[in-house]
């Protein structure tokens, strides 16, 4: 397998929290069309030689009405095996008024929020183009869920500074977020203790014309689809391995020297919200208590 082009770079613990793993594109499918075979253990065997540790991935679901049973079951069950780490994706997404309108949208983003306090984990949220609704929303019910990541987030830093006022609420950032000088000066505003880092892949990658691109010092070799070589990953299509070029471009648009500290502190934050009973949560739990006794 190909290795990473920089291998001196500092080691780092990484969690790559939006991952789409039953995307076609994973099983060699594009457009409908069968390209390469599928290379899932590949991608997996990158992500974890470029330091990613976690990922969480997400699947589409049903109708709500139709199906919020059969979901409710199957993550009480998921949750009771630690296999099912959140609720999502949910959320407002008024850039594609074509699929769904802003009324039922609305009306059941508020029904998903009775998934996540009877199951009592953390939402993975989406909002795009409609901050006002969205943020409404989340205040009404933040009562209502543990925590929470508004992923993939292309705000502006009118729309953060709402997202940072609900205080169980984080930022997710992704090539997305990472695609002009805007996007950057705003993801430099996020506090580093609300943020979480990912690559929505197949989808989402930072490309050569990005503003963030100019950040990153790792790459792999990349083939086109229909010259697939398992040594390589697909030109164009995101893998989870990339997430350290998030990390990468967080630092480097921030002036911070240190990945290692930097993606521990990201890695942190991500454990104590997703994997709670991680025994480096544990830990620190036990260390912050003691350090209080003192």
């Amino acid at each position: 397998m190909a290795k990473i082009c920089r291998p001196d770079i500092a080691a780092v613990s990484l969690t790559d929290i939006a991952v789409n793993l039953t995307d076609g594109m994973f099983k060699g499918i594009y457009n409908g069309k069968q390209v390469h075979p599928p290379d899932i253990p590949a991608v997996l065997g990158r992500a974890w030689d470029a330091g990613v540790k976690k990922i969480i991935e997400f699947d589409e679901s049903g109708d709500p009405d139709r199906h919020m049973q059969q979901l409710t079951e199957l993550a009480k069950e998921g949750a009771a095996r630690g296999k099912v780490v959140a609720v999502g994706e949910c959320g407002l997404d008024y850039d594609r008024l074509q699929f769904c309108p802003k009324e039922t949208q609305r009306r059941y983003f508020e029904k998903q929020f009775d998934l996540a306090e009877q199951l009592k984990l953390p939402m993975f949220l989406h909002m795009r183009a409609a901050a006002d609704d969205f943020v409404d929303i989340v205040q009404r019910n933040k009562h209502r869920f543990i925590a929470g990541v508004s992923h993939s987030f292309t705000g502006s830093t009118d729309d953060l500074q709402k997202l940072l006022s609900i205080n169980n609420l984080y930022v997710g950032i992704n090539g997305c977020s990472l695609k002009t000088e805007e996007n950057l000066d705003v993801m430099a505003a996020v506090p580093l203790e609300r943020m979480m880092i990912e690559t929505d892949s197949p989808y989402c990658e930072i490309r050569p014309t990005h503003a963030g691109y100019r950040y990153i010092s790792t790459t792999w070799p990349s083939k086109k689809k229909e010259k697939h070589d398992i040594g390589c990953i697909v030109k164009n299509r995101n893998e989870p391995c990339q997430v350290r070029q998030v990390l990468e471009v967080v630092a480097g648009h921030r002036q911070l020297k240190d990945l290692s500290a930097l993606s521990a502190i990201l890695d942190r934050t991500t454990t104590k919200v997703f994997f709670p009973k991680d025994v480096s949560v544990v830990k620190d739990e036990v260390a912050s208590g003691d350090q209080q006794g003192d």
